[in-house]
């Protein structure tokens, strides 16, 4: 069970059927409740994670200990993987359950060693981290080139369903003013003026676009596109398993 579990994640579902059942033997199933820890920002980074239902918010505490969310991790997304390359690797956030989780925590150690034994696996694991490169960048862009506007805009577009503008909110809006890097009151300004120009509607966690082609005028200078952090999460390489 645990090894089809493992498979969901695309990234392993490219492993063999030989590497997969190492990995299974060596990964634990991890259940988090509401407001749980994961790990804590500094801890030890021995094991990295991949998502098997709920959400993980990744967060740095600033000196004054404030919170910066760096990403709200989904189903299927694996995270805190790059930090087997280091030598003394530590996590750079905290990972708290934003709702009851379940994670498959997998030994860094022994997925390290099976890299080197495996050098189309390594590249598998390459192509992951440069997706999450560009999407660091992209991230970097969208903060120092566009306005709060346009992040939030962008945000919703990106929630929307293909052919429909009507959603839930699916984090809590103190998270989501973190995670787009505004302060709570600027989020709920930006939402009340969007609303007043006609653009959309919000009742509690329910978004309703109502003019789409103006919403996306707004946030076309945030850069919308593939590269958006939160969908490197979900690794995107080539249809081909190691040794095919």
């Amino acid at each position: 069970m645990l090894k089809a579990d493992l498979a969901k994640g695309l990234m392993f579902a490219r492993l063999t059927e030989a590497q997969l059942e190492r990995v299974a033997a060596h990964a634990v199933r991890v259940r988090v409740d509401d407001g749980e820890m994961l790990f804590r920002q500094d801890d030890p980074a021995q094991r990295f994670y991949l998502l098997l239902r709920g959400q993980i918010k990744l967060f740095r505490l600033g000196p004054s200990g404030n919170e910066k969310v760096i990403e709200v991790v989904s189903p299927v997304s694996t995270f805190a993987e790059a930090l087997m390359f280091l030598e003394r690797p530590t996590y750079p956030v905290g990972a708290q359950a934003l709702q009851p989780a379940e994670v498959i925590s997998i030994d860094s150690t022994d997925f390290t060693a099976m890299l080197r034994e495996s050098v189309d696996t390594c590249f598998l694991l390459m192509g992951d981290m440069s997706q999450r490169l560009r999407g660091l960048i992209r991230e970097i862009d969208n903060l120092s080139l566009s306005s709060a506007t346009c992040r939030v805009a962008a945000y919703l577009l990106a929630k929307a369903p293909a052919g429909s503008g009507s959603f839930e909110l699916d984090i809590p809006k103190q998270t989501l003013a973190s995670r787009l890097s505004v302060q709570p009151e600027t989020f709920s300004r930006i939402i009340r003026n969007l609303s007043n120009q006609g653009l959309l509607t919000v009742s509690g966690a329910h978004v309703e676009i109502s003019d789409r082609a103006r919403l996306e005028a707004i946030a076309s200078a945030s850069g919308i596109g593939e590269d958006s952090l939160a969908s490197t999460f979900h690794y995107a390489g080539p249809a081909t398993t190691p040794g095919s």
